[in-house]
């Protein structure tokens, strides 16, 4: 049997025919099983389509551009048609023939994992199927791609306080689904969240991302360390790089959620110019990145030429003296031309400190931080939007025109 057959059946006799991937609505055992094991699940939220609502036909898509790879380019991402409608979405295209038994069965982990979860902060996978030597993977089209993307191409040098703020809410609300379903994400980043046209912001990644149920009890920590992890260690938090015995849980993703805050604050991510050895020994030392400001940046920094001096890491050594805070976190009018002449507000600071807390106890829940001051902002503006279109309200928070 060749190995792309082998791939085929076993994807399909083992697991499509469960996660809906012929367009079939059966429930299978294994859902039940899962949905039995779930218990804690945040029930109350809407179920959406998401297996089934497109067509599982590659003649059905009409390929228009590569818009991505990844998967050690075993995977493409292309913008296309669907035919019956004309809605544009996104195909995550996988080469099976290159793939290695591993890799299969931790594709199938992903397609399980999207078949459980119905959330609107999280990226649904409309339909999934293999077509010829391919996997593919429809799902909506994201047209403001990544909060990466959007640093690469419009804020170099960081988004302002808002825009962080209600990307970070949207990922909070996110991760706290997937808390409370019973799963550690373990891949939490800036190019792990997607921003729709509309604005609505979606969490992706799901590769990584592991079970704490098991036979029907919720394990306290896991020990297991994600696979294919090497592009994410740097987001990853100290007690799953350490890999002791006592194992981690779902506050290791509030750590990553406080590295991508200062990905998306300094445009840039701590730790990434580090060889491994002294990343890890960094974080368990205890060694904290924070934001890029006038009260973390010496005045004489600010006052060199325009550079990122000594900011690759993202570490700085503690609050400097500097300026008057503001509250949005852009660039002071009295500014050098230093790309980190701003100041971000007390509460983005704290909330920041709170989740890059070494001792993983002392570090809230995704439910305890969705409360925190450092959001208000952001409702405080939904609430003046009054009749204006989300649309609207989104593309001026993001200042993409």
């Amino acid at each position: 049997m060749s190995f792309l057959r082998w791939v085929s059946e076993k994807l399909s006799v083992e697991s499509l025919r469960d996660l809906e991937l012929f367009g079939e609505q059966a429930q299978g055992l294994s859902h039940r099983k899962a949905h039995e094991d779930s218990q804690e699940s945040l029930t109350s939220l809407p179920r959406r389509d998401t297996m089934g609502s497109f067509l599982p036909d590659s003649g059905s898509y009409e390929l228009l551009t590569v818009i991505g790879r990844g998967l050690d380019d075993l995977m493409t991402v292309n913008l296309a048609r669907y035919r019956p409608t004309g809605e544009h979405v996104a195909i995550r295209r996988i080469d099976l023939e290159s793939c290695t038994n591993d890799m299969v069965t931790y594709l199938q982990g992903e397609l399980h994992v999207s078949k459980l979860f119905h959330h609107p902060s999280i990226l649904p996978y409309k339909s999934v199927f293999i077509a010829e030597n391919e996997l593919w993977v429809i799902t909506p089209f994201m047209a403001y791609g990544s909060a990466r993307d959007l640093i690469c191409t419009h804020f170099t040098d960081g988004m302002s306080e808002l825009t962080i703020s209600y990307i970070l809410l949207g990922m909070l609300k996110a991760l706290e689904y997937i808390h409370h379903m019973g799963y550690v994400h373990r891949s939490v980043k800036a190019s792990h969240v997607l921003i729709s046209a509309d604005g609505q912001v979606c969490m992706s990644g799901l590769r990584s991302i592991f079970s704490l149920i098991r036979h029907g009890q919720r394990a306290k920590v896991v020990h297991d360390f994600p696979q294919y992890s090497v592009k994410v260690l740097p987001w990853l938090s100290p007690e799953v790089l350490q890999q002791n015995l006592q194992g981690y849980d779902s506050r290791s993703d509030i750590y990553s959620l406080g590295i991508t805050a200062c990905e998306l604050a300094n445009g840039h991510v701590p730790f990434k110019d580090m060889p491994a050895t002294q990343m890890l020994l960094e974080k368990l030392n205890g060694t904290v990145p924070c934001l890029l400001d006038t009260t973390t940046i010496p005045p004489e920094e600010l006052s060199m030429k325009p550079s990122r001096s000594g900011a690759d890491s993202g570490i700085c050594e503690g609050p400097g003296a500097g300026g008057v805070r503001h509250s949005n976190g852009e660039p002071s009018t009295s500014s050098s031309g230093h790309p980190y002449n701003r100041t971000f507000s007390p509460h983005f600071h704290a909330f920041v400190e709170l989740c890059l807390q070494r001792d993983p106890e002392k570090r809230p829940s995704a439910t305890t931080l969705i409360g925190h001051p450092f959001f208000k902002q952001v409702c405080k503006i939904w609430r003046k939007c009054g009749e204006i279109k989300r649309r609207d309200f989104e593309i001026r928070i993001l200042k993409i025109h």
